[in-house]
């Protein structure tokens, strides 16, 4: 069974201090850290670059998962990889030739992942899902944080998580991104995600005691699970 990582999303972290807010985060037990990178063009916001993620590489022994919500992917990816991406995941509404993108990614010395909006049908998970590491299904639709979580992510979830273990592809994770907080990060896992991306569930409040809460809820509906 596939381990459940954490992972924070840079996104909701203090970013007059991001220095302090990661290592508050890799000191907690977090294994991730989720960097959403948005350009105005696909997503309606415009986050950060890869100056930023090389900035924080020394900082952190964290897997850095960048997560391109950009059009033109493909000529970002060399570039984020170079900065100090472990993880790099694209959208499949953005890249017009899909395994290219992902052959480019594991090209680099990174792990790949393809991305799903909420009401992308997941058979375009389906046929690239031999090529990647991970799966990530959004829960929210992208480009702002703080949004709620949208339901219909369960079914989504379990539905391709029994399709690739079906396919002899149970060791492909399924991330989830979007409104994940204590309350519902149980849910994600039933549903069979094991990477929960988090960012206000995280960052607002007590930053150590929602990452230890966080965690426990997913474990314990993993043992329910086993």
């Amino acid at each position: 069974m596939l381990p459940v990582l954490l992972a924070p999303s840079l996104l909701s972290a203090n970013f007059a201090n991001l220095q302090q807010d990661v290592l508050r985060c890799e000191n907690s037990g977090a294994e991730v850290l989720h960097i959403d990178v948005m350009d105005g063009h696909f997503v309606p916001n415009i986050t950060i670059g890869p100056l930023v993620v090389n900035a924080l590489r020394p900082v952190s022994k964290m897997i850095f998962d960048c997560h391109l919500m950009i059009e033109n992917p493909d000529k970002y990816v060399p570039d984020f990889a170079k900065a100090g991406a472990d993880w790099i995941s694209v959208h499949v509404e953005a890249s017009r030739h899909l395994h290219r993108s992902i052959a480019l990614i594991k090209e680099v010395g990174c792990k790949a992942g393809i991305v799903l909006n909420p009401i992308t049908p997941l058979s375009y998970a389906y046929s690239a899902a031999e090529y990647c590491d991970f799966i990530l299904l959004m829960s929210v639709n992208p480009g702002f944080g703080g949004q709620a979580f949208i339901q219909s992510f369960l079914q989504r979830a379990s539905e391709l998580r029994n399709w690739l273990d079906s396919h002899g592809l149970n060791h492909v994770n399924i991330q989830v991104d979007g409104g994940i907080k204590i309350d519902n990060a149980a849910e994600a896992v039933k549903a069979g995600a094991n990477i929960l991306v988090s960012g206000s569930g995280v960052f607002s409040g007590n930053l150590e005691e929602n990452i230890k809460s966080l965690r426990a809820s997913a474990l314990q509906a993993r043992e329910i699970i086993v």
